[in-house]
């Protein structure tokens, strides 16, 4: 609507049905095919604002969509999907294992999802995994024990028939019953040789990622970043990069859903600096800290940090001075120090957090956007220019192109 000339001068993006016998959630736009004036309001959830995006919230003066970027390619991978419980046992089965049978370490690993990260005080995985990758049936038959695990509780399930005789589950899921579903060979190819990697989980209200160990299967309810600085870290814990996930990612109630081609892909990340780095290392080795001594997850850590009512909370308030101090990191490595950041408590999405003001929020996801454009911009010309600049295929008569 808005690209055929429909101008949107109120919305309402998400707000409950009046009537309680229906449980639902709707959204509002009013707007006009005619001309609006620059400088009249517009109103959006009742505050008035001077433009509102497609996306029903206050934006600035850059409109559009972001674009998927060069520099952020390969970088972010869905973990591994193996569709079957029966890949999975619990920690003290697979060390039996193990101790039977040493070569079955090669095929065992501890198996991290999203609700291990959000409630282990450690990040630890609750559970191990059966994992044979790329091998034949054959080579994995080799391996007694976590073989005829997958024959006995994957194997009936994987090649369960329908009543007309067909597979019930697509090929080749039914002939490779002992591999996964997903293998994500660009995940392992990318954490090759890391020990570490920075995660997130996929659908968090947190947004926040997080250190934990490369060497260890990691499902796919998990977001891998194939980076490990801690200046990367802090660029990923920034309410910048919280706020474009929750902008342009998609949202579950108060959730986020963190897909990588439409938040990490399209994000133009600022180069590293030593004061990112530094910041980085501090939140993370602090919060480890904190959450071990209090036996807290991830969740229950920033359920505090954004609840406005915990005041004198030592740890609390220490969290929230490290992220102001990222944030001021982050923007500062963009070289933006002229935006007020006006931290405090305000809402966004239906939801409070310990955030930037919604002042700072506008102007500062106007600027990332803009950003977005321009290094696209630079994207396609790069690759006209190396499509064009090759001596091969360069004409003598169009060589005055390039004078």
């Amino acid at each position: 609507m808005v690209a055929d000339g429909f101008t949107i001068t109120r919305a309402i993006q998400s707000r409950s049905w009046p009537a309680a016998s229906a449980n639902l959630e709707y959204a509002a736009v009013w707007g006009t095919m005619s001309r609006v004036p620059d400088d009249l309001t517009r109103v959006a959830d009742d505050t008035s604002v001077r433009r509102i995006s497609t996306l029903l919230e206050p934006t600035g003066r850059v409109s559009g969509m972001p674009a998927r970027l060069a520099e952020n390619a390969e970088l972010t991978f869905n973990g591994v999907y193996p569709l079957g419980q029966g890949f999975l046992v619990d920690e003290e089965t697979a060390r039996s294992w193990i101790a039977a049978d040493p070569r079955n370490r090669e095929v065992l690993a501890p198996y991290l999802n999203g609700e291990d990260l959000n409630s282990s005080p450690d990040f630890a995985a609750s559970r191990w995994a059966v994992d044979f990758n790329n091998r034949s049936e054959d080579a994995a038959a080799a391996y007694v024990l976590p073989f005829q695990q997958l024959l006995t509780h994957v194997k009936p399930e994987r090649t369960r028939l329908k009543p007309d005789g067909s597979f019930a589950l697509r090929r080749p899921l039914p002939d490779r019953w002992w591999q996964y579903a997903d293998k994500r060979p660009g995940l392992r190819r990318a954490l090759d040789g890391m020990d570490e990697a920075l995660v997130i989980t996929v659908v968090s209200k947190t947004v926040m990622p997080v250190r934990v160990s490369a060497r260890q299967i990691l499902s796919n309810m998990l977001c891998v970043f194939a980076l490990d600085g801690y200046g990367d870290q802090a660029i990923l814990s920034s309410s910048l990069h919280q706020l474009w996930a929750i902008t342009y990612g998609s949202t579950l109630e108060t959730r986020v859903r963190y897909t990588p081609s439409d938040v990490f892909d399209t994000f133009p990340r600022p180069a590293s600096t030593e004061r990112l780095e530094k910041v980085g290392r501090s939140l993370d080795s602090s919060r480890q800290e904190m959450m071990k001594r209090r036996e807290l997850g991830l969740t229950k850590l920033y359920n505090l940090v954004n609840d406005s009512r915990v005041r004198g909370d030592t740890d609390v308030d220490r969290l929230r001075e490290l992220h102001v101090e990222v944030d001021a990191a982050t923007v500062a490595a963009y070289g933006w120090d002229d935006v007020p950041l006006g931290h405090g408590f305000h809402s966004y999405r239906q939801a409070e957090r310990w955030s930037l003001s919604s002042f700072a929020r506008v102007e500062l996801l106007d600027r990332l956007l803009a950003e977005n454009h321009t290094r696209k911009r630079r994207d396609r010309l790069s690759a006209v220019g190396q499509e064009l600049v090759t001596p091969a295929r360069v004409a003598v008569s169009d060589r005055a192109l390039f004078d």
